[in-house]
């Protein structure tokens, strides 16, 4: 049950990320934001991976993880983009729920592409999540 306090500090954090990456992209380009953003982040991440010593599984890391990781990065930065210039567009509480329909995209992918099953509680969740989300608007 490890993974639930995780999520949380994750859940958490992404409120934060919200409300302070909205302060941070007033009065500079959204991308330029989003280049800052991820300059301060590399030595933070690299500095705990050389602090835990999991450099020396880089030896081990295969082709197949480092182009899903690529792919996944890629991901991550088109997501960054669009989140930084969403937040100097519109408010952080419109954003931020928007934003968040990724829940239903991830459990839908995560069905089709890993065979994670679906059940019907976890479907009725994931609309009322959508239907809080567009309300929000």
């Amino acid at each position: 049950m490890m993974w639930v306090l995780f999520a949380l500090i994750s859940a958490v954090a992404a409120a934060a990320t919200a409300i302070l990456a909205k302060i941070g992209v007033a009065g500079v380009p959204s991308n330029l934001a989003t280049a800052l953003r991820t300059t301060f982040i590399l030595p933070l991440v690299w500095g705990l991976v050389a602090a835990r010593g999991e450099w020396l599984s880089l030896k081990s890391t295969s082709t197949n993880t480092l182009v899903f990781l690529a792919l996944s990065a890629l991901a991550t930065g088109i997501s960054w983009l669009a989140y930084f210039k969403a937040l100097q567009l519109a408010p952080a509480s419109h954003v931020a729920p928007v934003d968040k329909l990724s829940l239903p995209l991830t459990i839908a992918l995560a069905a089709l592409v890993l065979g994670e099953p679906l059940s019907l509680k976890l479907i009725c969740g994931v609309l009322l999540m959508v239907a809080g989300a567009l309300l929000t608007l």
